[in-house]
């Protein structure tokens, strides 16, 4: 509970571009004009007073809002926005938003956003200034691994709390259960969309925010190997992956292709999805405990993320949907950020991160892993880097309610 008395919180944010429909406007909007949250709006105790903008985006918003907000102002450098435009940090936390905006892509299709510079500039400020404040990462923490582990090393050396991530892990699910904390897991899955890099790293999250809690809780993966376009559909009729798990989680769906005339929830045969599906795609990789997880991606056929989970001693599987909108309704009606939002104001409130930020140190990894087993022609990857242990919240977070 907040004291009335305690002063407001006063939030930076540090973002690429600021548009209707981007990461930054969902979330920077929620902080300024408040949300739906359990059946009545919500006002976030904290004030967004301070903006870095990278790229003016045609369509910008950021204009707009610092007129409408006159606590809010925008700065033209990352320092500044972090001291207000003095010479010490003057703000109670920090939200780094990278995720849109005009970047090269590489050849090994990731979009390079400049999250590791902005976070560098960033903690250069917390050193200069000998404090630290708590910090949010819209995503995961860079497209390059030994960038995202050095962000990671910085936040502990500095020693400020971090969140980092996406809205999948704490959106509404269907059914709204949990993996039960310490079950014993013997496969999981992810059946749903997805693009290369940035669309990857949501269904990595989802999965671990499920599979975290299995018994032992995480510690780490050995391998990870891709499959792409006919490697997929040979590993698929070889059984790489559990086929009883693959129907489970097509059969979660909410926005499922129809495979031929009749209602719109017929599973389709694999003639039909080779006729649907274009490019599919999937990762597997194994933990240190034995325990394999598999992303099975089949843009076209699916338009959703559904997770699926064979667990010792029961006969059928555990399956839910995680909420996304429908196609074509993202830019206004991704109500999804609403708990994402919420969790990053409990860590601000708290200073204390509501989900371990080794989460998404591990999935930033296990994307830019599969990434590199692709660009290797779907070679499978040792991981020793990844060999991360962490235990997960034991209780659940995401939006129940």
């Amino acid at each position: 509970m907040v004291d009335g008395n305690t002063r407001r919180p006063r939030l930076a944010i540090l973002t690429t571009t600021f548009y209707k429909g981007a990461h930054v406007q969902h979330i920077a909007d929620r902080l300024l004009e408040g949300y739906g949250w359990n059946g009545r709006h919500h006002r976030p105790y904290m004030d967004l007073v301070s903006l870095y903008v990278d790229q003016l985006h045609p369509n910008d918003l950021s204009r707009e809002r610092a007129a409408r907000f006159p606590n809010l102002e925008i700065y033209p450098t990352i320092a500044d926005a972090l001291t207000l435009g003095g010479s010490e940090l003057a703000v109670d936390g920090v939200l780094l938003i990278a995720e849109q905006g005009d970047y090269p892509m590489n050849e090994k299709e990731q979009q390079l956003y400049p999250r590791y510079p902005f976070f560098k500039q960033m903690a250069a400020v917390f050193r200069a200034c000998g404090r630290s404040v708590p910090v949010f990462n819209d995503k995961h923490l860079s497209w390059n691994w030994e960038w995202a582990r050095e962000m990671y090393d910085d936040a502990q050396e500095l020693g400020f709390a971090m969140m980092a991530g996406s809205s999948l892990p704490v959106t509404r699910r269907t059914p709204a259960i949990d993996l039960p904390l310490g079950a014993e897991v013997e496969e999981a899955m992810c059946v749903g969309c997805s693009w290369v890099d940035g669309g990857d790293f949501h269904v990595y999250e989802l999965i671990q925010a499920m599979v975290e809690r299995r018994r032992g809780g995480e510690c780490g993966v050995r391998w990870l190997q891709a499959y792409r376009g006919e490697a997929f559909w040979q590993a698929h009729a070889e059984g790489r992956w559990s086929k009883e798990l693959f129907e489970a989680g097509m059969s979660r769906s909410h926005q499922l292709t129809p495979a031929r005339a009749g209602f719109n929830h017929v599973l389709a045969n694999l003639d039909e999805m080779h006729q649907i599906v274009d490019d599919p795609r999937a990762y597997q990789y194994e933990h240190l405990d034995g325990f394999k997880c598999t992303l099975i991606l089949l843009n076209g056929l699916l338009a959703d993320l559904n997770f699926v989970a064979r667990i010792a001693g029961q006969s059928a599987p555990l399956s839910t949907n995680f909420h996304l909108p429908a196609p074509g309704a993202y830019a206004t009606l991704a109500n999804f950020f609403s708990p994402l939002v919420n969790n990053i104001e409990a860590m601000f409130l708290s200073g204390k991160p509501t989900y371990p930020v080794e989460r998404t140190l591990l999935t930033t990894g296990l994307t830019a892993a599969g990434v590199e087993s692709l660009y290797q022609g779907q070679k499978r990857l040792t991981t020793p880097h990844l060999h991360i242990a962490y235990q997960p919240n034991p209780q659940s977070t995401f939006w129940r309610t």
